[in-house]
């Protein structure tokens, strides 16, 4: 190739190369510069040591505080469960639980408890009224949260002054969960009148012996269950099966005259309204459910 040719063809390659490498000086991005096609990093909120200065995203560190706001918030009706816990009466767990049945093992154990509280059988209607008047029997405290039946006479209205004070705790806290009354049915009896119950009632217990019933003491009432809805039984069982735990109460369920049978010792005075419920696994259960009663084999009656 003549020199002259060649000259020309280097000096055209040299210009060629200068001009497509300015392009690349233009043209290329910044190491530390995002790609046109690519989104921009998160800024951290977190600034380092070295960083002092710098400002963290506006819009990233207001997601981080509403997420931390999220995480610390209360869990819905935390409030109410705080309430709850401040107040034991407010206990909202209902557990489902089968029916206290009664046996003559616990009648015995009865007798036994009531016997070993001192506690004698009052005889008649002119025992009866002794007792009240010398303050052994106290009435019934009837309130908004504890009726008495209609037709139990007035002088039967009467029972022992720890069994009133448990006869209180109930129903109040009863009445703090369900917002209505329970219905005592039953309380003092005297020896005469349970014999008269003998005689019409095949499901009453003696009036003497080793398993006469502790309606006779005055240490026992019966709470109806009728108008009870299936959540407010599970209740009553749990709270009754617990204090029967506690040796505070025995407990049994009746079903011809559908009712709790509750014994009451003098131990229970100072156990006070707060007792922990010892079952852990809660059912969900409508509290306006009403319940049919279970069948099966009634208890034996007291």
């Amino acid at each position: 190739m003549p020199i002259r040719h060649y000259r020309w063809m280097s000096s055209r390659s040299a210009a060629r190369a200068a001009r497509d490498t300015g392009s690349a000086v233009r043209t290329a991005p910044a190491a530390d510069a995002p790609s046109p096609k690519s989104p921009a990093p998160a800024t951290s909120v977190a600034v380092t040591e070295s960083a002092d200065t710098a400002e963290p995203n506006t819009a990233t560190a207001q997601d981080a505080a509403n997420q931390i706001a999220a995480a610390e918030a209360p869990a819905p009706h935390a409030e109410f469960a705080v309430a709850s816990a401040a107040d034991p009466l407010r206990s909202t767990k209902i557990v489902a639980m089968a029916p206290l049945r009664g046996s003559l093992e616990s009648l015995i154990r009865q007798n036994e408890k009531t016997n070993a509280d001192n506690l004698e059988r009052i005889e008649n209607d002119a025992d009866l009224q002794a007792r009240i008047a010398n303050g052994q029997l106290v009435r019934v405290p009837e309130s908004s949260g504890l009726a008495v039946n209609p037709s139990l006479p007035d002088d039967r209205r009467y029972c022992r002054p720890w069994t009133a004070r448990f006869l209180a705790d109930l129903s109040r806290a009863h009445a703090a969960q369900f917002h209505h009354a329970l219905e005592v049915s039953s309380a003092v009896r005297t020896v005469e009148y349970q014999k008269h119950l003998m005689r019409t009632n095949g499901n009453a217990a003696p009036a003497e012996g080793d398993i006469a019933s502790p309606h006779l003491t005055g240490a026992a009432v019966d709470i109806a269950k009728k108008g009870l809805t299936r959540s407010e039984l599970y209740w009553m069982r749990d709270r009754l099966n617990t204090l029967q735990a506690e040796g505070k109460i025995d407990v049994e369920e009746e079903f011809r005259q559908s009712c709790f049978h509750i014994t009451v010792y003098k131990s229970y005075i100072g156990a006070g309204p707060v007792h922990k419920f010892p079952h852990t696994t809660a059912v969900p259960v409508d509290s306006t459910d009403s319940s049919a009663e279970p069948a099966g084999d009634p208890a034996p009656g007291v």
